[in-house]
């Protein structure tokens, strides 16, 4: 199995704030790796400095084994990477169908006829082919989400990474975008996505890690980090969130 994603020693500073200490991880192909941890711990900084959102301080990131550097950083991603967001970030100005297929033609040279095959497949898979001339101000939060866990897809990145994709949401669509993910964790596309919700990280992470503090503390699998975590801080933690 391939490497997909190596953080080395990545230290990254906001001014005089050092949010990321060290953070040394990797991610396999087609490996499912879920970040939790509290607020403010790191977690979203690792995440957008695997797609150089965040351009780390000092420190490597790999991708597909090639080193990310600001030159190559938009091909690299370009190739392989797409990225869903807390906020949806769709172009609201057009439909659904042309948010899918933007990219695809845009970036990667498909033909609109092509483009728009792809974006009808990965509507039908997160549920809202229906939806294809709506606009995104007629979607709930939910819908929109789907949509762009659709786009992420329709683009064919090997990784994707979800950064919160819900909690911006309204508990009542919360489980409707989940459903979507965990459907998607039974692909063979490399996922890492930060989250607070635990039942869907249970179900669906290879392995875990759990940051504090700009630093990696423990890291294991699902059943590791549920059943006998070694770090105190983890198992409170865990107890004040799983309710």
């Amino acid at each position: 199995m391939g490497e997909m994603i190596r953080l080395n020693n990545v230290n990254k500073y906001f001014g005089d704030l050092h949010v990321l200490k060290n953070v040394s991880l990797t991610v396999n192909e087609g490996e499912k790796l879920v970040i939790i941890g509290p607020s403010g711990s790191g977690k979203s900084t690792t995440v957008r400095c695997m797609n150089f959102l965040e351009q780390p301080t000092d420190g490597e990131v790999y991708i597909c084994k090639e080193q990310m550097t600001s030159k190559n950083s938009r091909r690299i991603i370009r190739d392989n990477i797409s990225m869903v967001f807390q906020q949806f970030n769709l172009y609201p100005h057009l439909t659904v169908l042309r948010n899918l297929t933007l990219a695809p033609m845009k970036l990667h040279h498909k033909s609109r006829e092509e483009a728009e095959e792809t974006a009808y497949h990965y509507l039908d898979v997160v549920g809202l082919r229906d939806k294809a001339m709506a606009y995104p101000a007629a979607l709930s939060g939910g819908q929109q989400q789907r949509i762009a866990i659709a786009r992420a897809l329709c683009v064919g990145s090997k990784i994707i990474l979800f950064d919160e994709p819900t909690s911006a949401l309204d508990p009542e669509t919360i489980q409707e975008v989940l459903d979507v993910m965990v459907k998607l964790a039974k692909e063979n596309i490399t996922m890492v996505i930060v989250t607070h919700e635990m039942g869907f990280a249970r179900q669906v992470a290879d392995r875990m890690i759990f940051m504090e503090d700009g630093r990696v503390i423990e890291e294991g699998t699902p059943e590791h980090f549920f059943t006998h975590p070694d770090s105190p801080r983890v198992s409170q933690f865990l107890g004040k969130i799983i309710r």
